[in-house]
């Protein structure tokens, strides 16, 4: 490990720490101003979904995005944790028998199988709801039109024509293994979309215009492509105390992935291109884009 990942990874577990800690308070048992009541036992299940660990990788990816324009890092931390709640969301449900069947989650008992499937479904919808709350809440110190902005790019990006979409995708796969170009589309709408997010996040909240936007827009769907890329070969070389979940379902399933399509040496080989690429997107932006492109290399060569 180098001097620089070795920072990273520290930078990376400190920021973790503060999205956490937001978390904790924003799901507390408490009602917040305009809600009638918190169900006990729903708001504990949103609480084990979300605050069950992790790297608190796309809340990074809004706070550094912020901070690479010197925008609000409030409101930067704030839609970090909306996005983390969607993104919970989404592993709460993908979990459940129905889509991926899984009894872990980094270790620890799904929520389903902690909980109840009906308690999982409510949870899941709780979390998905709530991350919009987050967003244009009073609270959030971003004008109206950001937060416009902001929830627009959100819901296309967790929707039909993105992750929701994409795990549609997914589960067709099991069925009819798609080809090449079919698997490149799946992976940008499950897995890159809220990646593209939360890197263009950054750019909107620190009100920057449409040529910063796309730059982060594109550094984001590189590094989406690079994350799921990584997973694949994780899920085929990594063992399940490591990952802290089942490995090997794709090829159980019958699943295509890029990795299973043209080999493992080609991944490799196809994973340090995609951190020039990434790295090339933020050229412009010499030194202070050098946490980012950290971001980028540890996404593409992380170990779980």
């Amino acid at each position: 490990m180098s001097p620089s990942s070795t920072t990273f990874e520290q930078n990376l577990a400190r920021h973790a720490a503060t999205v956490e800690a937001r978390l904790g308070l924003l799901l507390d048992a408490r009602p917040r101003a305009g809600e009638i009541a918190r169900p006990q036992r729903l708001i504990e299940a949103m609480h084990y979904g979300a605050l069950n660990g992790g790297k608190r990788l796309r809340p990074y990816l809004v706070l550094e995005a912020t901070r690479l324009f010197s925008g609000d890092e409030e409101a930067a931390l704030l839609v970090g944790c909306a996005l983390e709640c969607l993104h919970s969301y989404s592993l709460v449900h993908d979990d459940l028998p129905a889509m991926d069947d899984d009894d872990l989650r980094r270790g620890k008992p799904t929520v389903h199988i902690a909980y109840d499937y009906a308690t999982a479904i409510l949870a899941g919808d709780g979390l998905l709801t709530y991350a919009f709350d987050i967003i244009t809440s009073p609270e959030t110190p971003l004008q109206d039109g950001a937060k416009a902005t902001l929830v627009l790019e959100l819901a296309r990006a967790a929707g039909v024509g993105g992750m929701a979409g994409g795990q549609a995708l997914d589960l067709a796969a099991e069925t009819q293994a798609p080809d090449e170009a079919g698997i490149v589309l799946l992976q940008s709408m499950k897995t890159g979309a809220l990646l593209r997010f939360a890197c263009e996040a950054g750019a909107v909240i620190a009100g920057r215009g449409a040529e910063d936007r796309a730059k982060l827009r594109r550094f984001g769907e590189v590094i989406g492509r690079a994350f799921q890329l990584a997973d694949d070969l994780l899920d085929l070389t990594a063992d399940a105390a490591t990952m802290g979940k089942a490995t090997g379902k794709d090829a159980a399933k019958g699943k295509g992935t890029l990795v299973a399509l043209k080999g493992q040496a080609w991944a490799e080989a196809e994973l340090k291109r995609l951190v020039t690429a990434a790295s090339d997107e933020l050229a412009t932006y010499g030194e202070t884009a050098t946490v980012l492109i950290e971001a980028a290399r540890f996404i593409a060569y992380r170990k779980n």
